[in-house]
């Protein structure tokens, strides 16, 4: 089920995008509208999923210094089981199924290099279904971001 979002709705999430520290108080008297609406609107923004808080922990400064993208080959009809197993990995913070040259895309999270190559050659390789690892390796990161909304 979709909700209606109108622009003061948008307006709320960009400034709790700006900053999910911002009072409700803040954030009303920059919009010009009452705390309680603001406090309500959000509410129902939370209740239907529109948004979620949520840390946004940057993974170097906690010691994941290998950040990776994994295209997978799948046996077919064996995808969504396959996805399935590669959720349950604490590494794995983003599965996908895709059109194009792999199935299945991940990505993980590695301490070093020695942590991915035993993630894929243990881990992975015991997964009955997955026909082919496509391991890419972040050399340089321009952009990380999880704003969805766009200028008007």
């Amino acid at each position: 089920m979709s909700v209606s979002l109108d622009q003061v709705d948008m307006s709320i999430l960009g400034y709790l995008q700006a900053n999910g520290k911002e009072s409700y108080s803040e954030i009303a008297r920059c919009l010009g509208v009452s705390e309680g609406t603001v406090r309500s609107r959000i509410n129902k923004m939370l209740r239907h999923s529109v948004f979620e808080f949520i840390i946004h922990t940057n993974p170097n400064k906690i010691g994941l210094d290998v950040q990776t993208i994994i295209g997978l080959s799948t046996k077919l009809g064996m995808q969504d089981e396959i996805a399935s197993k590669l959720q349950r990995f604490s590494e794995v913070r983003f599965v996908g199924a895709f059109s194009g040259n792999h199935d299945l895309i991940l990505q993980a999270y590695f301490r070093n290099n020695e942590d991915l190559v035993n993630f894929v050659n243990r881990d992975l390789a015991q997964i009955d279904g997955i026909l082919n690892a496509d391991v890419n390796v972040e050399l340089k990161q321009y952009k990380d971001s999880f704003s969805y909304l766009t200028p008007e």
